[in-house]
Parts: C-alpha cells; sequence; structure tokens
C-alpha cells in the first residue's frame, strides 16, 4: 500500500535531507522512529509506514468489513500517528500503540455507520507449492468454514481471536488495545476457541489450529 492522498498532502511525498540515512535504516526501532516522527523528519514516517500499514488495513478492513474504508481509516491512523508521535509514552510497543490507534478509529466508523454486525475477510490459504491441486482445495474449503465458523463468534471474541492469532499480540497488548483486563482477554479467548472447536466439529472438522 502506498503513501495515501492526504499522507502525501501531508507532505510526505518526498524524502528529506538530513536525517534521512538514519531514518531508512532498516535495523531502526520502532521507538526511535517515532522519536524522529516526532521531530517532524518525513523518512522516518514513511518508513514506519511501510513497516506497518499492512497489518493495520487487513486489522481495520477484518473491523469494518469494507475495503474502502478500510483504506480511509488507515490514513486517519497514520497522520495521527504523525500528530501524536511525540505523545507516546513507551508503555506498549509502537505496533500496540497503533493498532489501538486503529481500533478506536474502526469502532468510531462503526458507530456512525449503525452495523449491526461485523463482516469478516475470509481467510486466505497459504498454498504449499509442494501441495497436489486437491490438498490446496481441502486447505481453501478448511479455511472457508473456520471463517464461516469466525463470523458465528460475538464481536468481542472475535477481536480477540483477530488480535492474537493473525496479529500476534500478546494477551497483555491485546488487553492495552482493547482496553480490558488481561483475564478478561484469557477467557474470551478460552471461550472462543471453544466455540470454534464446536462448530468445526459439527461441520465434521477438528479443530483449526489457531
Amino acid at each position: 500500500m502506498r503513501l495515501t492522498p492526504a499522507l502525501t498532502r501531508a507532505g510526505l511525498s518526498k524524502p528529506s535531507a538530513g536525517t534521512a540515512i538514519k531514518a531508512t535504516t532498516k535495523g531502526t526501532t520502532d521507538e526511535t522512529l517515532l522519536s524522529l516522527i516526532a521531530a517532524q523528519d518525513k523518512d522516518a514516517m514513511r518508513l514506519l509506514f511501510g513497516r506497518h500499514n499492512v497489518r493495520v488495513f487487513r486489522f481495520v478492513r477484518r473491523l469494518v468489513g469494507n475495503e474502502a474504508t478500510a483504506e480511509e481509516l488507515v490514513t486517519e491512523v497514520f497522520l495521527d500517528v504523525w500528530r501524536n508521535a511525540g505523545r507516546f509514552e513507551g508503555r506498549a510497543q509502537v505496533a500496540t500503540w497503533i493498532l489501538g490507534i486503529a481500533r478506536y478509529k474502526a469502532l468510531s466508523a462503526l458507530r456512525r455507520r449503525t452495523l449491526d454486525e461485523i463482516d469478516e475477510e475470509t481467510v486466505e490459504a497459504i498454498e504449499d507449492t509442494a501441495d497436489t491441486p486437491e490438498i490446496a482445495f481441502q486447505k481453501t474449503e478448511r479455511s472457508a468454514i473456520l471463517q464461516d465458523c469466525l463470523k458465528q463468534l460475538s464481536p468481542a471474541h472475535r477481536e480477540v481471536v483477530d488480535l492474537v492469532y493473525y496479529h500476534d499480540r500478546s494477551l497483555d497488548e491485546v488487553a492495552r488495545i482493547v482496553g480490558i483486563p488481561e483475564n478478561t482477554v484469557k477467557t474470551r479467548v478460552f471461550h472462543a476457541r471453544k466455540k470454534i472447536a464446536e462448530l468445526m466439529a459439527a461441520r465434521g472438522l477438528d479443530r483449526a489450529c489457531l
């Protein structure tokens, strides 16, 4: 995903001089990038965007169920990052902080649209190049069934499953993003896995590898 027009209008379209080399170093941490962004380093902003925009887009798209809306929200998220980098206090990982902003934006969009349900994107099967067409089809079919099972979870349970298993967030990080106690996250994950197991069993499959 490229920088969106709104981010381009914010002056993030052309490399700047000065700290360009430091900001574009692959080994530069997210925390360092945020410090540079707080000092209006556009190269650091481009690098942070490049690292996280796809994950943020997928997370938001799962919540709002609409690709165009998700793209707009990604723009809003990273504009907020650009404007508020100096407020980052280091209490969580930068990725967790960004996902927290994304969650707030997505839920605000859902409230505006007054949706009753959140659509989930289809879970794409990762095809092993060594798989036969039959095995590849079975993987795709299993993923489709898992996706259907996920849709039957409550929004609260879908949210924690998405963050834990598709965004590799720890229980502590999920608690920070969602704003609930870590024990509540554990409980929701437990019940979500149990429900998925029941739904998969009803379809003649064992539990998906979450």
